[in-house]
């Protein structure tokens, strides 16, 4: 009977500090103004609401999912009350003036809002068209090839994915569903078949570091869910600083402000797109609260200020609390570097594509470091950045060859050397014939399975 009891004082306190936040929230509504008047090149954007830890990271996370580029933010919240006030463009360096966006942007962030995130979450709750698997294990060559095999062979079809790797470690979010019905997979006998063969693909010998594969229900949010996992795996621990070049390595310094309890951390790295997301998301995941904070990133490179706290109130304590922190910063923004060569693909989803895709990419010695994986309407979206054997420039000549594979009209190429003809004629391409014929490849582990 007590456990009953203290089971519903439980309930009962998170229902009540919940129906508190609710009338908090109708009595002091969050407003928000856009304005493209007041700057010549950007569209200003200000958010007032009540105050609660990780509300900055959710307004970040809205705006960066709608592909806007932050040039430049103030942020404020000292007591119950925060306020934004962000610059933003689209991705072409121009205002926002698309009535659409605009009016989401209001409707997200305004009164009605329940700060959502639009698409780009790792939830399924069980779903009835996809299954979300983590996979968190060890970076090699020919990794991503393997774990889309395994679940080629199991008739499990990839819809969307987005691949990690950082430090000789690697991390996926993807989402899978039935290739005979196209809904979720939920037999556990099938799930945990799952499981252990690409368990065995993510181990890759070593035993030092873990492998991990998690059939999930966890709503977060696809790239916060990466950091986290990322973070829980303690990838911000350097395997060989000898080999890292520090010219890549962002500055980061964290100071105590001693007449103010506050820890200032200064960020300088090269810009690039979601950096304000990366670093407020580890910030807030690592229980910080950002008080104040000047962004600038107008320019090649990004300057960020942040002053803050620990959630128990408390500046930075010691110096190895103040390296966990500068470690932790570097790794999140060295985790979406896009090292070596972009190249993209768009062509019919078929089921096996991602798995015939990277096994092109293994056979021709390239190494994905990152990748993004979206079907829509029955198209495929496949980014990938690569690079050649032991971290080299990849070779004009291999370029040439996996787009006369692959076909020129299904591959784009993204800052290839200039050997390589990006508009040649279309030749005739075996790639739509693999998918056609279904063949596809069983190979090593896999195979043993089969």
């Amino acid at each position: 009977m007590a456990f009953i009891s203290e089971v519903n004082m439980s309930f009962s306190s998170h229902y009540m500090d919940d129906e508190y936040e609710k009338l908090f929230r109708r009595m002091n509504p969050p407003r928000v103004v856009i304005d493209n008047e007041a700057c010549k090149n950007a569209t200003v954007i200000r958010v007032d609401s009540a105050n609660k830890h990780g509300i900055l990271l959710e307004v970040v996370q809205i705006l960066t999912d709608l592909n806007l580029i932050i040039t430049k933010a103030y942020i404020s919240s000292d007591g119950g009350w925060f306020m934004d006030v962000f610059n933003v463009t689209d991705q072409d360096g121009n205002k926002v003036t698309d009535e659409a966006i605009l009016d989401y942007i209001r409707k997200s962030l305004g009164p009605e809002s329940c700060f959502p995130s639009p698409g780009r979450s790792v939830g399924v709750k069980q779903t009835m068209d996809h299954t979300a698997i983590e996979l968190m294990g060890s970076d090699r060559p020919g990794l991503l090839s393997e774990v889309s095999a395994v679940l080629t062979n199991l008739k499990c079809n990839i819809v969307n994915a987005e691949v990690w790797t950082h430090n000789m470690r690697a991390a996926a979010v993807m989402h899978v569903n039935d290739e005979e019905t196209g809904s979720a997979i939920t037999d556990p006998q099938r799930l945990s078949l799952i499981k252990e063969l690409l368990c065995n693909v993510l181990g890759g010998g070593n035993r030092k570091r873990g492998a991990k594969t998690v059939v999930t229900d966890d709503s977060t949010h696809t790239d916060r869910r990466l950091h986290q996992m990322m973070f829980a795996d303690r990838d911000y621990e350097r395997v060989d600083d000898d080999d890292f070049d520090e010219k890549q390595r962002p500055n980061v310094n964290v100071v105590n402000w001693s007449d103010k309890d506050y820890s200032v951390v200064t960020i300088e790295s090269k810009d690039r797109p979601k950096l304000l997301f990366d670093t407020v998301c580890t910030l807030t995941d690592m229980q910080y609260v950002v008080f104040h904070a000047n962004i600038d990133a107008e320019g090649p490179q990004a300057y960020q200020e942040y002053y803050i706290k620990h959630i128990d109130g408390s500046p930075v304590k010691s110096d190895a609390e103040r390296q966990r922190v500068i470690q932790c910063l570097e790794a999140a923004i060295e985790r979406r570097v896009s090292e070596g060569l972009k190249l993209e693909i768009c062509t019919t989803d078929r089921v096996g594509l991602l798995s015939n895709v990277t096994r092109i990419f293994r056979e021709n010695s390239l190494t994905v470091t990152r990748a993004e994986v979206t079907t829509k309407g029955g198209k495929a979206v496949n980014t990938f950045y690569v690079r050649g054997a032991s971290g080299c420039v990849v070779d004009s000549k291999t370029i040439e060859s996996i787009r006369q594979t692959i076909g020129n009209t299904i591959l784009k190429v993204k800052g290839s050397p200039e050997s390589v003809p990006q508009d040649s004629p279309t030749r005739s391409s075996i790639f739509s014939g693999l998918f056609k014929s279904r063949s596809f490849v069983n190979f090593g582990l896999v195979k043993s399975y089969s």
